[in-house]
């Protein structure tokens, strides 16, 4: 655990060495498990009765510090800002703009500093607010600690905590810091975060000299902060606090690895370099031929520059940023928070999801399901830990009483209490155990609520559950003696059922088989009623009546299954990772659909044996710890089910997944998880579950721990990047059409057709107003239909690039016949080009709302702010032309009827022509696939 001094050591005691002496193997204090509780709290100067005195508290704080964990990595707001402007695309515009102070043209010099200043603020905003919201949601988990001070108890909150502090710990408890246990009765604490095991771990407060320090699991005489009291009560000295303690230290593991590139950010990246260079080519190409033509070369200078602007799409990083922004806000309505902005997109590249088992595919929810007594079997419907719902079918007569009875010793045997919602149709929480919660909300769906039953029949005595027994027990007072319940395994009470009872104990073994291979946790429940208290507890455990079993299980959440299906319609995989048991991960996969339910009689069915009896589908744990990495990479591809793994074993199969060229989105709550979360490409940290440094480790946080909201963000994900392609699309073969007019016009014979204010004109708002709108357009139909895009492939991939290429040069060539023609007929050819280029852009943003669908089946209404651009933009345009005070500046002058007839008919060119090749494209994918849609990726 670390040494450390401490004052304020009891009289007599010489004073430890300082915090940075490193302490031997036999300090108690470097080891404080393997020694007994009473020479580590005197090591700590605690006193185990009083606890501290504020004064020494505060001290002690002042010293230590916060009991909190280092944000570590965590980038200044400062760099954060100046990170938004080291795009290749924006260090090209603050050179142009730089150029165009030197050439005196400040209003261009406004118009390209206004273009990366409004970039960088809403980059930086986002992203700062994306980190502000992390942190107030890592404040929202804090927890309060119940102490003794000046041997008082009293609560604080859990950052004031200090070394030598002795906390007081009962059922719902979190754990507040390290502690050696002095006390543990009935204590099991969840460690899983910690160790990945999923039923609570035993305490005792033994020394365990023998424990090894890697073996965190076996140190069960000490509790770990992070970790959830499931049971009993305990007592413990505070050993170590904040990033001492076992969770900060593989928090600082954590946090010293980077996180990698997103595909979004390496597609961009690469973009911007291209387009860079492509602009300083365009440059000096523009500049030379204006200069052959004996143009000034002042004026070419700026021309060339203004081209160069022109070739760069400026408005991709602020429109990237917008919907992303946009992104995570629908995101966050759903029950999800981005904590990085490209991890949004990144969803939509996933090909894998490896999701934990408990609380995200299920509702982490013990509820009974079956009822089984010698009456007859029964279903028990109603969701989570509300005390409502209905046995199925209605037991009646006999039967009623023997459920009935059932019940009421299933709440009186009982230490949990269920916790009615703070607001109307709210979910019902409980304190203490899950199981013994579902038994109390199995016994109010038959109107026995476990107070008035207790008023009733009063607790006298109990014996507490015992692993070695495998049993509790509780003795109640009545009007007729002392009426005995008992739960637990049927084995455990079989032995003591009263003689006569064998043909119920044959039928309640065949009902527990066939519930256990259903994947059911099982319980029997029994009575016995007494004249009076026994002088030795445990004699009232025997001669019991049996009254039937109990199966309960973690249901599936009631979203999972559709989650699921739209997983696998849309080409991914959907993993399940759990440390149950195989059967009932078997079971749980079937109920989701993610693997075919096993026939009556399989004997993948089974409850006994590991592994999945030669099912290629399922892996243990054992089963993966005996594979080297070669032949688990040939196997990993067949597993969907990985039962009994340790969070350890996640980070292989994912990197094993990635490997094969897969995009990975991997889910966990756990401390021992954030390594995987890490690595991963996406990483998805549980909100309600989560440990801090799972949430540090992860992409995106989910605040509901639900599949589901996995799912949506795919969905999300696919939406935003088809709307990046959709504005990369329409600003490259506008921006192309521009180069195009430029370049060819000189080598045509053609004057030089646009002035550089026109140029910048076109480029700010018919590139700005339309592009932003695209970026909002919404998800089309079939987006969960479609297999993943593949990991390398670029932004200009699937035909995108030809698409600007040849559009390109239809504008421009449309553009360029209209200068002709124009210069040949006298009229004013110089506002003709200008305006039925910028009206052609106007048609393309139109055109490229849908790589497939017809423009005009999507309709005007489902993106307004685009409809709302380009009537806009349209009047703007036409009143640079008409209106006198704008003429001079944008070199421009009126159109007679027929030049402006003639300049609206050519610029619908790029839209007809743009509709022709959709319609061919959906002609093609009719014939190739006549069921209507693409064969889907399992």
């Amino acid at each position: 655990m670390g040494g450390f001094a401490l004052e304020g050591r009891p009289s007599g005691t010489p004073p430890r060495p300082p915090a940075e002496s490193a302490p031997s193997p036999g300090d108690p204090l470097a080891r404080p498990w393997a020694h007994p509780a009473p020479t580590v709290a005197a090591e700590l100067g605690a006193d185990l009765e009083a606890g501290l005195d504020e004064d020494e508290a505060a001290a002690r704080l002042t010293r230590f510090g916060p009991n909190e964990l280092v944000e570590r990595g965590r980038t200044p707001a400062w760099r954060l800002f100046l990170g938004q402007f080291t795009n290749a695309m924006i260090v090209v515009l603050l050179a142009a703009a730089a150029i165009t102070v030197l050439l005196g043209d400040t209003k261009d010099t406004v118009v390209i500093l206004a273009i990366v200043v409004l970039n960088g603020v809403i980059g930086f905003v986002q992203e700062y607010r994306a980190e502000a919201a992390m942190a107030a949601l890592r404040r929202l988990t804090s927890p309060l600690a119940t102490v003794v001070r000046n041997g008082i108890q009293r609560a604080v909150p859990a950052g004031t905590v200090v070394p030598g502090d002795v906390v007081l710990l009962e059922a719902g408890a979190v754990v507040p810091a390290d502690l050696r246990l002095v006390e543990a009765r009935a204590l099991r604490i969840n460690e899983a975060a910690l160790t990945g095991e999923s039923i609570p771990a035993e305490k005792t407060t033994e020394p365990l000299p023998e424990v090894d320090e890697a073996l965190l699991a076996e140190r069960r005489n000490m509790a770990f902060a992070g970790t959830a009291v499931t049971y009993g009560r305990g007592r413990g000295v505070v050993v170590a606090t904040g990033m001492a303690t076992a969770l900060g230290r593989i928090a600082g593991l954590v946090a010293a690895h980077a996180a990698g590139r997103t595909p979004l950010q390496e597609r961009l990246s690469t973009l911007g370099k291209s387009l860079a260079a492509i602009a300083l080519a365009v440059c000096g190409l523009v500049f030379g031929l204006g200069v052959a033509r004996g143009e000034r070369p002042e004026v070419m200078f700026l021309t060339a520059v203004s081209l160069a602007v022109a070739a760069i799409p400026e408005g991709l990083p602020a429109v990237v940023t917008i919907a992303l922004a946009l992104g995570a806000r629908r995101m966050a309505a759903r029950r999800a928070l981005v904590r990085r902005l490209p991890a949004v997109e990144t969803l939509g590249s996933v090909t894998v999801i490896c999701s934990d088992k408990t609380g995200t595919l299920t509702t982490n929810e013990m509820v009974v399901e079956r009822v089984w007594t010698p009456a007859g079997t029964f279903s028990v419907e109603g969701a989570g830990y509300r005390p409502e719902g209905r046995f199925v079918p209605e037991p009646t007569g006999g039967a009623a009483e023997a459920v009935d009875r059932l019940v009421a010793a299933g709440a009186a045997c009982n230490d949990a209490s269920l916790v009615p919602p703070t607001r109307p149709g709210g979910p019902w929480s409980l304190t203490g155990d899950p199981t013994e919660a579902a038994l109390l909300a199995l016994a109010g769906k038959r109107g026995i609520g476990r107070e008035a039953l207790l008023r009733q029949r009063p607790r006298i005595e109990e014996i507490t559950f015992d692993p070695d027994r495998r049993r509790m027990a509780t003795f109640h007072r009545t009007d007729l003696g002392v009426w005995v319940a008992v739960k637990g395994a049927l084995e455990a009470i079989a032995p003591d059922l009263a003689p006569g009872q064998e043909g119920i104990l044959a039928d309640a073994r065949r009902a527990e088989t066939a519930f256990a291979a259903d994947g059911y946790r099982v319980l029997a429940l029994a009575e016995r009623h007494l004249d009076r208290l026994p002088d030795r507890l445990d004699e009232g455990e025997r001669c019991l009546a049996l009254l039937g079993l109990v199966a309960l299980a973690d249901p599936p959440r009631p979203a999972a299954p559709a989650a699921v299906a739209a997983c696998r319609g849309a080409g991914i995989r959907p993993i399940m990772i759990t440390g149950d048991h195989p059967v009932t991960a078997r079971a749980i996969a079937a109920r989701i659909g993610l693997l075919d339910p096993v026939p009556d009689g399989d004997p993948r069915g089974g409850s006994g044996g590991e592994g999945a009896d030669g099912d290629r589908s399922i892996m243990t744990g054992e089963e993966l710890g005996r594979l080297p990495d070669a032949a688990f990479a040939e196997r990993v591809g067949d597993v969907v089910v990985y039962a009994r793994t340790s969070p350890e074993q996640k980070l292989r199969i994912v990197t094993a997944w990635q490997g094969r060229g897969a995009v990975v989105a991997m889910t966990g709550d756990g401390v021992n998880d954030a390594p995987a979360l890490r690595a991963a490409d996406i990483g998805v940290a549980m909100g309600i579950t989560g440990t801090e440094v799972a949430k540090e480790a992860a992409d995106m946080v989910l605040a509901d721990d639900d599949f589901a909201t996995i799912v949506a963000a795919v969905e999300e994900g696919r939406r935003i990047y088809d709307n990046i392609r959709r504005f990369v699309r329409y600003l490259l073969t506008t921006n192309s059409a521009e180069i195009w007019v430029m370049v060819l016009a000189p080598l045509l014979g053609l004057p030089i057709p646009l002035f550089a204010i026109q140029i910048l004109w076109i480029n700010l708002v018919t590139d700005g107003l339309p592009a932003l709108a695209l970026g909002v357009e919404p998800a089309e139909p079939d987006v969960m239909r479609r297999p993943p895009r593949p990991r390398g492939e670029s932004i200009l991939g699937r035909g995108l690039w030809r698409h600007a290429l040849v559009v390109g040069l239809l504008m421009a060539g449309v553009t360029l016949a209209i200068q002709a023609s124009a210069i040949a007929q006298g009229w004013h050819w110089q506002t003709m080009v200008f305006t039925t280029l910028a009206l052609l852009q106007l048609g393309q943003a139109l055109a490229v709302r849908s790589e497939r669908a017809s423009t005009f089946s999507l309709g005007w209404r489902s993106n307004l702010p685009l409809t709302a651009a380009i009537v806009g933009t349209l009047a703007v345009q036409l009143g640079l032309v008409y209106l006198p005070a704008l003429q001079p500046i944008f070199e421009t002058e009126a159109l007679g009827p027929i030049e402006l007839a003639l300049v609206l008919a050519a610029s619908t060119t790029a839209f007809v022509a743009v509709e022709i090749e959709k319609a061919y494209f959906r002609w093609q994918a009719r014939r190739q696939h006549p069921l209507g849609r693409p064969e889907r990726i399992d």
